[in-house]
């Protein structure tokens, strides 16, 4: 069975986006942007939220990568190369390839998907994501940790869900980031 991976940068605090919805804070150096190359190397769905896709989206043109390191250039192609999901009620199409939308987030739906996925499957936004933990279907937590503190915002975390997590792997970079990663301890 795959696995769905949470995968975000966060502030200290615990924050995706500060309370202007400004996320500059997290935009990754080279040595941080290699890292996530890797991770989603791996994937092979990626679940998102309506406006997680919206942000997104921009790797699926080219005009913007031309003067942007090798390592930016990388992870355009990874991300394309990746099916997307794509939960949204006002949405009527998708401008990016390999990417369908659906109209509400089924739980079930996602468990099979888990079941016959022959890789792992990533879920982004907010929103979205803490639906899959109320629903018991997060395996693992990536999150890189940014050495910033926004004060406010949106959660990067579901408020009202406990969950235990095991600690896998962990990594300290040049520019003050920290990547941790757990396990979600499902009960038997």
């Amino acid at each position: 069975m795959s696995k769905l991976i949470y995968a975000a940068n966060i502030s200290l605090d615990g924050f995706l986006e500060d309370e202007t919805g400004s996320f500059d804070w997290s935009v990754p150096d080279e040595e941080v942007h290699a890292f996530w190359n890797e991770h989603e190397r791996h994937i092979g769905t990626s679940l998102y939220g309506r406006r997680m896709y919206e942000a997104m989206r921009v790797w699926e043109d080219d005009d913007w990568l031309t003067n942007e390191p090798e390592v930016v250039r990388e992870y355009a192609g990874i991300w394309r190369d990746a099916d997307k999901v794509v939960y949204s009620t006002s949405l009527t199409d998708v401008s990016t390839a390999r990417t369908r939308i659906e109209r509400q987030f089924e739980p079930e739906a996602v468990r099979r998907l888990k079941e016959t996925s022959g890789s792992d499957l990533s879920i982004g936004g907010a929103g979205i994501a803490a639906e899959a933990f109320r629903h018991g279907l997060v395996d693992e937590c990536v999150l890189l940790l940014c050495p910033v503190l926004v004060g406010g915002g949106k959660p990067a975390l579901p408020r009202g869900v406990r969950l235990d997590l095991e600690l896998l792997d962990h990594r300290r970079f040049a520019n003050g980031v920290v990547y941790v990663r757990y396990a979600v301890r499902h009960p038997a």
